[in-house]
């Protein structure tokens, strides 16, 4: 039975809406906004290390250790390790902040080898350390500041000036003596450290070892492992002094690079009644 004109008339008028409609649905979709890319993942952090050294009282004695923190890369790493001293965190169990803590550094100036380092007044309100809990408090300064090489002396000042209130500081030990120079005797923790190589340095040949130790007759022991942790190389290398004295220590190690990849530089001490290692320190090299 055949089609009505009237009904094919309708069937095309349909067909011809229903393409019409799919159009229009497929122009909104293309003209749908695009999705906004992703933002690129932001440049890390840059830091720095920066040794500082806090007081710490045990009860039977009171001395210094040094830690090393890794803070905001700043134009004025002077200015960042004082004030860490002030307002940072110690990590080394007992050891404690020693300054007011609303202090500011208002300035850290270097001139032929000689730090002066500007403090807020509020660092006058410090009153109740004694005697040797400000010597120490002054020498963790300049013993902070003396680990950069360019300073070889600090002095202080309060407001940009040393006026007799400031010279009495917290009415002990004073800044009579000024400038103080570095001065590691009272540092007991941690027993050893290593300065050279820095951690992620590239392992030259020979590897310079430096470092600070207070061990048994000043005797440091060094070994660099491999990925794996086979052994590249051993040294030894005795202090300038030994315990309880605190001494410097230098040695070099000879070895083959065994390619890419990182290595282990381990430094430490033997517990002289047993034999055992001791004081182990860890620093990540690279290969050249």
């Amino acid at each position: 039975m055949g089609l009505h004109l009237g009904s094919s008339k309708k069937i095309t008028a349909l067909v011809i809406g229903l393409a019409v409609l799919m159009g229009v649905v497929s122009g909104c979709a293309v003209r749908k906004s695009p999705q906004t890319p992703p933002k690129p993942p932001s440049p890390p952090e840059q830091v720095i290390s920066l040794p500082v050294y806090y007081v710490k009282s045990t009860g039977q004695e009171t001395y210094l250790v040094r830690e090393v923190h890794r803070l905001p890369a700043t134009g004025e790493p002077a200015v960042a390790a004082v004030q860490e001293l002030i307002s940072g965190t110690p990590t080394t169990p007992g050891a404690t902040r020693i300054f007011p803590q609303n202090t500011r550094v208002l300035g850290v100036t270097v001139k032929d080898g000689l730090a002066t380092v500007n403090f807020s007044r509020e660092v006058l309100e410090q009153t109740a350390v004694g005697a040797e809990g400000e010597a120490l408090a002054l020498q963790s300064v300049v013993n902070t500041l003396t680990e950069f090489p360019e300073i070889r002396a600090v002095s202080l000042q309060v407001e940009g000036q040393v006026d007799e209130r400031t010279r009495d500081w917290w009415g002990h030990v004073g800044l009579y003596s000024q400038p103080f120079r570095r001065d590691l005797s009272r540092v007991y923790e941690p027993a050893i450290w290593v300065s050279h190589p820095i951690p992620g340095q590239v392992a030259a040949v020979p590897l310079l070892v430096r470092g600070s130790a207070r061990v048994f007759e000043g005797n440091v022991n060094a070994r660099l492992l491999d990925g794996q942790g086979n052994v590249l190389a051993r040294g030894t290398a005795s202090a300038s002094k030994g315990a309880p004295g605190r001494g410097d220590f230098e040695l070099r190690l000879n070895f083959t690079p065994p390619g890419q990849g990182e290595g282990l530089l381990e430094v430490f001490s033997i517990n002289p009644r047993n034999g055992s290692e001791e004081n182990l320190v860890k620093v990540n090299v690279k290969w050249p």
